[in-house]
């Protein structure tokens, strides 16, 4: 990411976008109680958030930097690990909710988009659902990835996507900024 993107990514204002407005919107009416995946936790933003509302929370962070900072921050709260969100280090059916926010777009091409969503299914337990939310394509977006990795997922196909990697059912809402998705296991 470059400087501007990391400081938009670390700020309070970024922080209460997504936990007042983002992350209660993606999540609607979605139990958190069990075992939950966070995929591409980044700063720890979303993660502070789900930290309080999750039964119990795991978070898989490719950075090794930004994953050691966060299991530091986190205080044993929530289990990091370091990995790629296309080759997720644990056992089939291990969660019952996976979720991810605004990483998409940072994975470097749709095929690897396409094994995340597909790994986010084969750790899901029978009835589980993977949900979460990205952006929007617009000029401000593009912007803010000058010299960055910008994947921008089309929430027109993500329901077929995610068809494609093994859900059962899935579905996607654009917003004005972001979209959201669903889809269960």
């Amino acid at each position: 990411m470059n400087a501007m993107h990391r400081r938009l990514c670390r700020s309070d204002r970024w922080a209460e976008r997504m936990h007042g407005q983002v992350m209660p919107w993606a999540l609607e009416g979605l139990d958190l109680g069990g075992d939950v995946l966070e995929i591409g936790p980044g700063y720890g933003v979303t993660t502070r958030w789900l930290v309080e509302r999750a039964g119990a929370l795991t978070a898989v962070e490719v950075d090794p930097k930004l994953a050691t900072d966060l299991d530091r921050a986190m205080e044993g709260r929530v289990d990091v690990h370091t990995a790629d969100g296309a080759r997720l280090p644990f056992r089939d059916a291990s969660f019952d909710v996976v979720v991810c926010f605004t990483v998409l777009h940072h994975v470097p091409s749709p095929a690897q988009q396409d094994r995340v969503f597909a790994e986010a299914a084969r750790v899901l337990r029978p009835g589980g659902v993977f949900a979460g939310s990205d952006s929007v394509r617009s000029l401000r977006f593009r912007l803010l990835h000058v010299g960055d990795t910008m994947v921008v997922v089309d929430p027109a196909t993500m329901p077929d996507r995610l068809h494609d990697a093994g859900f059962l059912d899935a579905s996607a809402d654009a917003g004005e900024r972001s979209f959201r998705f669903r889809a269960g296991r």
